[in-house]
């Protein structure tokens, strides 16, 4: 069956289209309109920005409709100290390098490694002596002839005195007789000079420490012809004691004391050595600006001459409030804080900075330490805007 749609034209004369649709269709066109018009109010219903709601502590322009709430906390004063940092190379404190002291000749035997402990005169090296021990031998008979030779003087003297009162003989025979016997006497002297010397020389074969230590290099090996300027045999820390030459620049040398306590911490270790600086440089460097501190150390086996390490020295303390590094805020004027006053109103107060670690930052001046400080989201209040705080402690 079709379907006509008539129209009326302009004359009065009625119209007929045949190509109209027939009611069926339109009907499904008006579902399908109304559908796709739920689903759009569907999607728009979820898909909706949803009302923005204001935070107070972030400022978009929009008023606080609840006053927010903060953390504050009374910091007090604490003992801030000074710390300077600074890194460098470790080294023996008083090195002793140890050497031939006499003639020398074949090494025979070495006693000591690197590491070992000596004490003052321990032998760390002998040297051959065969032929200097023959000659001390001789030398050794000659004062046992010497002495003979003045003990038969002696006597030929006593005899003589007690003849000469009987007049058996001249007191000019006496007197010759008292020469020999003083010329007997200085031989001997002299052959133990002679043998004293030699004992002596070949003592100082042996190749001794001056004073008690750790050896720290040896370089010598048994076999080796050693002899006097050959150079360092030995190497030895006195009585093991370290040092660190620490480098500063130029501005922290000058605050930096003999006798300000420190730690050092060798490359590859976690644990802190304990000791105290015992010279400041007297001189910087033209080219890097730059000082040595020398840091007195105990024997530790961290402590390795030549290694790299790092130190923390103590250039001295104050008494100042400490504040975590968020609470403390910046801007063109200058360092501030917010604190909450009696009626819990937020009120800027400048502050001047000092030390800052990795405790938090000290207050130069500015607080007395009995403020409430506001200690997080001071960027997104204002002065005079009313708060709610909260007291909390800080953690050191």
């Amino acid at each position: 069956m079709n379907y006509e749609t008539s129209t009326i034209d302009a004359d009065g004369r009625l119209l007929t289209d045949a190509s109209a649709p027939p009611p069926s269709r339109r009907k499904r066109w008006i579902i399908a309109v109304v559908l796709v018009l739920v689903a759009a109010l569907a999607a728009w219903y979820f898909l909706r920005p949803k009302p923005v709601e204001v935070d107070p502590l972030k400022g978009n322009g929009a008023r606080a409709t609840q006053i927010p709430s903060i953390s504050v906390a009374v910091p007090g004063r604490d003992t801030v100290r000074t710390i300077i940092s600074g890194t460098g190379s470790l080294a023996a404190r008083r090195e002793m390098p140890i050497g031939v002291v006499g003639e020398g000749g074949l090494v025979t035997r070495v006693l000591v490694e690197p590491g070992s402990w000596v004490r003052a005169g321990q032998v760390l090296a002998t040297v051959d002596r065969s032929v200097q021990a023959e000659t001390a031998e001789s030398l050794a008979a000659q004062v046992r002839v010497a002495r003979a030779d003045a003990e038969i003087a002696e006597s030929e003297l006593t005899r003589a005195q007690q003849l000469v009162d009987r007049g058996f003989i001249s007191k000019a025979d006496v007197e010759r007789r008292t020469a020999t016997r003083d010329a007997a006497r200085a031989r001997v002297s002299v052959a133990e000079a002679q043998l004293g010397e030699t004992r002596a020389r070949n003592r100082r074969l042996d190749i001794r420490s001056p004073a008690s230590g750790l050896v720290l290099a040896r370089a010598v090996e048994p076999g080796q012809i050693v002899g006097g300027g050959q150079g360092v045999l030995f190497r030895i820390a006195m009585d093991g004691q370290m040092e660190m030459r620490a480098q500063l620049a130029e501005s922290d040398l000058v605050r930096v004391r003999a006798g300000a306590p420190a730690e050092v911490t060798p490359v590859g270790s976690t644990t802190a050595v304990k000791g105290q600086v015992w010279q400041v440089s007297p001189i910087i460097d033209p080219q890097t600006r730059q000082g040595i501190a020398r840091i007195a150390l105990p024997y530790a086996e961290s402590l390795r001459p030549g290694g790299f390490a790092s130190a923390s020295i103590v250039a001295g303390a104050a008494v100042a409030p400490q504040l975590p590094e968020s609470a403390v805020l910046s801007d063109g004027k200058g360092n501030f804080v917010y604190i909450v006053d009696a009626k819990n109103q937020v009120v800027r107060r400048d502050v001047r900075i000092g030390e800052v670690s990795d405790r938090g930052v000290s207050i130069a001046s500015g607080l007395d330490g009995t403020e409430r400080i506001v200690l997080s989201a001071g960027g997104f209040l204002a002065p005079g805007q009313k708060v709610k705080p909260t007291l909390v402690k800080i953690e050191r």
